[in-house]
């Protein structure tokens, strides 16, 4: 009997650790799997529910958009945030956050319309030890009428937890390293684990230093153009602390191996912290006087790779700036979650290496091929200058990133996001096709859109025709056509309808009267070219004088051709100029040019119409541009930038090249020598263009336009394009282009 006994207990001791096993496997399995890579908008690997063992706790209910998420606010094309009223100042790095928020397209001051709300409650700093730290959360968050329990809200967080610990938030009540519990609220932080982000939901942030820029940043970075050499004097640098104790400690402790002072430099210091004597060990003197021996910035210049390692948390400040200053991170911070990676394909700038296996990671860089390693340092340079050289630009990530995973928004895929000039210049909004963006026409022709008419040029080569857009006041049209005052708008409209490749004539008229029935009678165009008349009324990016920069439903051409009313291009400039522009689609091509400069006397940017051998504005009074700038001018840029023009009725044609060159980062491109590209004013009239206070004015926008975008995009250059045979001593009949050096220069 027992016997018996004792195996039955044996059996079941058998059975209940089988089970225990196998539940338990299940359970690890799929609480730990990593998320695949680039996630689609909506997609998420996390299970809606986890089984529960006797061997283990029941783990609280990861959130997913789909099911933390109000979808319903989202109805509307647009993507609005809400910021809530600050009840107490913030620290001067959640000021810029929430700054960058409330100056951009992305705002609403109306909740009912917003689709995402952040808190005006600083969160970034949850060390308890810090002086940022903000007391009394989740009573302040209960007051909040809007809270619903965190859903369609957005937390920001760059320090989590404090010492000794340094917790990570988690998801159960209290908010692990947070201090109050975020309940279903989007988190976006740094420093995360790949097991404490919620795939598909939170987003992992870069860790960034209080001085981060606000707007702008550095460009392309602090790499020296064309980064040549491939290979930089260090092989592998860091220079950086040393934990003697705590988290952290093992990886930097161990450094001191593979430091050779030759082509691999990685020393630490035990100096930081207030009771660092008390704490350092035998080796702490040795390893501070070799510290001491290397510059910092000039390793970051001068090393290939830089090491990365994890510090009291996962993330570190030298992923950042390894990325700025074109060196390769290594990565040595097992399960970081690494900014933004749900959409950037890291493994074309980063390397990784196992906190385990540090001893070979020199060998694991020698290895990798030059062509390779120069195809890395450039990505470092490219993710740098889009999505992390400033504040702002973390901050629209975070929350583009946030809008693809709505199913009514529009999405793009990981080429737009790796590659130029990135995802937050390439807007879904305009089409879903990569080959309609100016920037990815590359070499030959452009394809224009959808019911686009093509035609085929005089050297029977297939192109797009152009949509020629002229700015008119309304004396113009109203004039006679006989009078001297309609007289140049109309001799420019037969020279552009003259040309083989003009689609439509587009006249946008600014006035009181423009929208009668006007003129009486055009001058004789050809059938094929259409002409419609637009009134250019009120202010706003819709209206005043930005409108001739809107995307109007009539342009269906790629290329648009801007012409003020009294512009005095001939059909051979213009025909020129248009096939410059398709070798160049995403540029400025034009002719009057013009330039900027630093006067040190004022400390400020000055703008300057004097003929030189440079330039950097090419006016949209006669130049060709890419369509697409429409759709940004419109829809992208800061109020403040389309408030000023409108204020002052002018500077549109600056703002223009100064949206050009922050999204292309290249000047524009002057065609032929024309100086005067203007009709002169009747009896000797004072011309706005020789107005002292023109220029002045001009220049308070450059100023006004600087300062918004954080940094002068505008780039200089000494180019011009010239027809083959310009004004060679040859005869006439061999040249293509026969009028162009029969103009006044």
């Amino acid at each position: 009997m027992q016997a018996k006994k004792r195996y039955l207990l044996v059996l079941l001791s058998c059975a209940f650790l089988a089970y225990c096993y196998f539940g338990g496997y299940r359970l690890k399995s799929g609480a730990s799997r990593p998320p695949p890579p680039l996630l689609p908008a909506t997609a998420s690997w996390w299970p809606l529910g986890l089984p529960t063992s006797p061997c283990g706790g029941r783990r609280a209910r990861a959130c997913r958009m789909e099911t933390c998420f109000d979808f319903s606010r989202c109805s509307g094309e647009d993507f609005k945030v809400y910021v809530y009223p600050p009840d107490e100042a913030p620290s001067a790095t959640y000021r810029k956050i929430l700054d960058s928020i409330v100056e951009s397209r992305y705002f609403t001051a109306d909740p009912s319309k917003a689709c995402l709300f952040v808190l005006a409650l600083d969160t970034l700093d949850r060390d308890a030890l810090s002086p940022d730290f903000a007391r009394d959360v989740p009573g302040r968050l209960a007051r909040l009428p809007l809270w619903n329990n965190g859903r369609n809200h957005l937390v920001f967080n760059l320090y989590s937890g404090t010492w000794p610990h340094y917790a990570e938030p988690s998801e159960g009540p209290g908010g692990g390293g947070l201090g109050f519990d975020p309940g279903e609220a989007i988190l976006a932080r740094a420093s995360a684990s790949m097991g404490s982000l919620r795939p598909g939901f939170d987003v992992s942030l870069p860790l960034f230093h209080r001085s981060h820029p606000w707007r702008g940043g550095d460009s392309p970075g602090q790499a020296l153009s064309p980064l040549f050499p491939v290979s930089k004097k260090f092989l592998l640098a860091f220079k950086g602390k040393r934990y003697v104790h705590g988290i952290g400690s093992d990886a930097r402790n161990a450094l001191h191996h593979l430091h050779n002072g030759r082509d691999v430099v990685l020393v630490t210091t035990c100096r930081h912290g207030k009771s660092w004597r008390e704490m350092k060990d035998e080796r702490c003197d040795e390893d501070n006087a070799e510290y001491d021996r290397w510059d910092y910035e000039a390793l970051l210049q001068n090393s290939t790779f830089c090491l990365v390692p994890r510090g009291r948390r996962l993330g570190s400040f030298r992923f950042l700036e390894s990325l700025r200053a074109g060196c390769i991170p290594v990565l040595l911070a097992n399960a970081w979650a690494l900014p933004f990676a749900s959409v950037i394909e890291w493994r074309s700038a980063a390397v990784w290496a196992d906190e385990r296996l540090l001893l070979q990671v020199p060998e694991m860089v020698r290895s990798i091929p030059p062509s390779k390693v120069f195809a890395m340092r450039q990505q470092t340079q490219l993710l740098w200058d889009r999505y992390f050289s400033s504040v702002e630009k973390i901050v629209f990530t975070t929350l583009e990133i946030i809008r693809e995973r709505i199913p009514s928004q529009p999405s793009r895929d990981g080429l737009v996001w790796n590659s130029s000039p990135g995802a937050l210049l390439a807007l879904p909004q305009f089409s879903d096709t990569w080959r309609h963006y100016p920037f990815s026409l590359g070499v030959g022709y452009p394809t224009g859109f959808p019911g686009m008419e093509a035609t085929v040029s005089e050297d029977g080569q297939q192109g797009e025709r152009f949509t020629a857009v002229v700015y008119t006041q309304q004396a113009a049209l109203l004039a006679p056509p006989s009078s001297p005052t309609a007289q140049p708008l109309h001799r420019l409209l037969r020279n552009v309808a003259r040309s083989n490749f003009v689609a439509r004539i587009v006249v946008i008229c600014s006035g009181e009267k423009c929208g009668g029935r006007f003129p009486v009678r055009w001058p004789q165009l050809p059938s094929s070219v259409p002409i419609n008349v637009l009134q250019a009324e009120g202010g706003g990016a819709g209206g005043g004088i930005s409108r001739r920069f809107r995307p109007h439903a009539l342009i269906q051409t790629s290329a648009i051709l801007s012409l003020d009313e009294d512009c005095l291009l001939t059909t051979d400039e213009v025909d020129f100029a248009f096939s410059v522009w398709r070798a160049f689609p995403e540029r400025i091509v034009g002719y009057p040019a013009r330039s900027h400069f630093w006067d040190d006397a004022k400390g400020s940017w000055g703008y300057t119409s004097k003929w030189t051998n440079e330039y950097s504005i090419v006016l949209t009074g006669a130049a060709f541009y890419h369509r697409y700038y429409n759709f940004l001018y419109t829809r992208w840029l800061s109020p403040l930038l389309l408030k000023t023009v409108e204020q002052s009725h002018n500077c549109e044609d600056i703002l223009m090249n100064f949206l050009v060159a922050h999204v292309t980062r290249r000047p524009p491109i002057k065609v032929t020598q024309r100086k005067q590209y203007k009709e002169q004013p009747p009896g000797g009239a004072r011309s706005p263009w020789n107005d002292p206070d023109h220029f002045v004015q001009r220049q308070t926008c450059l100023n006004t336009f600087a300062a918004v975008f954080g940094y002068m995009p505008l780039l200089r250059s000494s180019m011009r394009l010239d027809p083959v045979l310009f004004k060679d001593p040859v005869s006439n009949l061999r040249k293509k282009y026969r009028q162009i050096e029969l103009v006044g220069s």
